[in-house]
């Protein structure tokens, strides 16, 4: 491959988002159209050919194409997958009903888990027991398999799921089972639970397998169209696709485990953030990202986004742990609520304003898309209050209606009994509220204060929140990037290569088996290496617990040989890990490891973003804006594209390019740092001239 420029593509819920970057012509352009929801491959091969157009490059000379999307989710959300089935070990087919035996919501008694995927005549057990050690205690029932696979295939199913117990530390049963469905049908796909989740937790495992299988089919027809569409346009390079780690893997690797990419865009907008915050010299960073569907927060600290090992799919109640569907993937830790520009405003049963979590997506999307939505979004709401140019949206291609705007706002207005300008505010207000709700419990949860981090915002509609919402959260710094509106397909590009591999191996620090770890981290290092053949990088962790304890920490494990010799420095790290997270430790507590974890990672290619300047940075216009507390104030509107490191300014002010604005209300300082990110001190205002007066907020 001799081509010098890469693509990252971002299919959301409401916009596909591409960003060129050839690192060879220092260029870095970016596209954005509505994602078309019935076929999103149509919008992502529209937006390469344009890209491709207005930067003058020839498709021999794309080298990689990194692509996200929103279809493992959407599929399990709108429960649009395909007909599993599951073999599991006899006595034992009703676990993903019995799941954790608690209730999520013990206030609620009319709460429902969410639904399982493979219903329980579609899921059969047969014999054979494999032991927690591993030892064989009863022989697979191989008759019982085909017997089994016979009767799911005369029901229809379209994919399969194998999840016996105990096949983390012996998964030969699965593999024998899995022989015999494809001698029975070859071309049907299955899902071993020990090769997407061989870790311990029978109801986590199974739940993951199932998972898999159910958006298998879907995922592997996109992907296939995608790849076809993509030769026949003339694409030789090689396409990658983003893991929700953060990470980047194969198209066949992505086709084999769908459930690695659940959360694939969100956690593209993450590395994204982590990249330009380690440019900006900020090593505490909450990244704020907006889209048209939903709002993401996650934490940055020293450069890195943290990641969780669990996560669960479909919650009924996004703020309750257990409403969902667990999966065991290695994930980038986010909080993620149903906030974005396309979010429905609507009256409840109290008569009171509720702000998502439906949206209108881009079909019919808004009011004010001039595309037959008529319900009141929060983007509708940006426009009446003056974020957003109704001329310039998408830079002028796709001018927003200011008449379907306030006809949606004032039915919603009349309803509530106010005008519409106070049903917008109202909107805003709201919306803000439920994200900055989001954003404390998420930094509550990991005992972190918001005064001592700075807001990095992106997304189509983060920027146009991220005042509002620092002032809410007391945040005394906002950074907003150029080209904030597509970071997330930025993201793709500044990704690494990365593969998560996992062994399920439980035993107390005082009986563990050195000689048996060795080989689970041999074979762990030849698949890494298999998955990423050219040099690595690898990192070793363990999740761990007090003896007796039902839930685990992951834990950096030290580099060298692992044995005997060195359970005091483990115990340690252990230690310190469950103190950081808990504020405490049990001192007489027995430390036992249950899963044994290898993180292989490829450096990213050179990324370098150069940003020049070009015109007036002088405003080109004002309007007036409504800002939370002052009222409506007359605003300079900025060209963000004109303004070159080093200018400084002061709110109140709006700054837009052509994917967002951002308007910045009084008592701030704005400037531009040398990688053109705006950067907003709230609190504090300086002169044009850059001298500071006023109070400056301590960070």
């Amino acid at each position: 491959m001799n081509g010098t420029a890469r693509i990252g593509v971002d299919v959301g819920g409401t916009f596909t988002d591409l960003v060129l970057h050839d690192e060879a012509r220092g260029l870095t352009h970016a596209g954005k159209l509505p994602t078309t929801q019935a076929e999103p491959s149509r919008a992502v091969i529209d937006g390469l050919r344009r890209l491709l157009a207005e930067t003058g490059t020839a498709i021999d000379q794309v080298r990689d194409i990194v692509h996200g999307t929103t279809l493992v989710t959407n599929t399990l959300l709108e429960r649009t997958g395909a007909k599993a089935g599951l073999l599991t070990t006899e006595g034992f087919r009703d676990i993903l009903e019995m799941g954790r035996e608690i209730r999520y919501d013990t206030d609620d008694l009319h709460a429902r888990p969410a639904p399982v995927l493979v219903p329980r005549h579609l899921r059969h057990g047969v014999p054979g027991r494999i032991t927690a050690d591993g030892a064989e205690h009863a022989p697979l029932g191989e008759e019982a398999v085909r017997k089994a696979v016979r009767a799911l295939l005369a029901d229809g199913v379209q994919a399969l799921a194998i999840a016996f117990l105990h096949s983390y530390a012996n998964p030969a049963h699965e593999r024998r089972a899995r022989d015999l469905v494809t001698s029975l049908a070859p071309g049907l796909p299955v899902t071993l639970s020990s090769e997407v989740a061989p870790e311990l937790g029978e109801y986590e495992r199974t739940s993951t397998a199932c998972v898999n299988a159910y958006v298998q089919p879907a995922m592997h027809e996109y992907l296939s169209r995608l790849e076809h569409e993509l030769s026949e346009a003339g694409f030789t390079g090689r396409l990658s696709l983003m893991l929700s780690s953060g990470g980047l893997t194969t198209v066949q690797h992505a086709a084999a485990f769908p459930v690695r990419l659940l959360e694939s865009g969100p956690a593209a907008g993450a590395i994204a953030a982590a990249f330009l915050a380690a440019q900006a010299g900020e090593d505490r960073v909450i990244a704020f990202d907006m889209g048209g569907t939903t709002a993401k927060t996650c934490l940055i600290e020293d450069g890195r986004p943290q990641l969780s090992h669990e996560f669960e799919a479909g919650r009924a109640d996004k703020f309750k742990p257990g409403s969902g569907l667990p999966v065991r993937l290695a994930v980038i830790d986010l909080i993620e609520i149903g906030a974005g520009g396309g979010s429905i405003a609507a009256v409840d049963d109290l008569g009171l304003l509720k702000v998502g979590p439906r949206s209108a997506g881009s079909v019919p999307g808004p009011a004010a898309y001039g595309r037959g939505g008529e319900q009141p979004t929060v983007t509708d709401a940006d426009l009446l209050a003056g974020y957003l140019d109704a001329g310039r949206f998408l830079g002028g291609e796709m001018p927003l209606s200011l008449a379907g705007a306030e006809r949606a706002i004032g039915s919603l207005g009349t309803r509530l009994g106010v005008e519409r300008h106070t049903a917008a505010a109202g909107i805003h207000d709201v919306v803000t509220e439920n994200m900055a709700a989001a954003a404390r419990m998420h930094l509550a949860e990991k005992g972190r204060d918001p005064r001592g981090y700075a807001l990095l915002a992106f997304g189509g509609a983060g920027p146009v929140h991220a005042y509002a919402l620092a002032q809410r959260l007391r945040v005394p710094r906002v950074i907003v990037p150029m080209g904030a509106g597509v970071l997330s397909a930025f993201g793709f590009l500044a990704a690494t290569p990365r593969a998560d591999l996992v062994r399920g191996y439980p035993a107390p620090l005082t009986r563990v088996d050195w000689t048996r770890v060795a080989v689970l981290y041999a074979e762990m290092e030849s698949e890494a290496r298999a998955l990423l053949p050219d040099g690595i990088a690898l990192a070793r962790s363990a999740d761990m617990r007090y003896l007796g304890q039902g839930f685990a920490i992951t834990v950096p494990l030290p580099d060298g040989e692992l044995s005997a010799a060195r359970e005091a420095e483990i115990r340690d790290a252990f230690h310190r890990t469950y103190q950081e997270a808990f504020g405490r430790i049990l001192g007489d507590g027995t430390p036992e490891l249950t899963s044994w974890r290898l993180a292989a990672t490829r450096p990213a290619a050179a990324l370098t973003l150069a940003r020049h300047a070009a015109g007036d940075p002088a405003p080109r216009g004002s309007r007036r804006i409504r800002f939370p507390g002052h009222g409506e104030l007359e605003a300079p509107v900025y060209d963000r594209h004109a303004l070159p490191p080093g200018w400084a300014g002061h709110g109140p002010a709006v700054f837009e390019e052509r994917e967002t604005s951002c308007a910045v209300g009084p008592g701030c300082a704005v400037t531009v740092d040398a990688q053109h990110n705006l950067i907003i001190d709230i609190g504090r205002t300086i002169n044009i001239g850059g001298a500071a007066t006023g109070g400056e907020t301590s960070r």
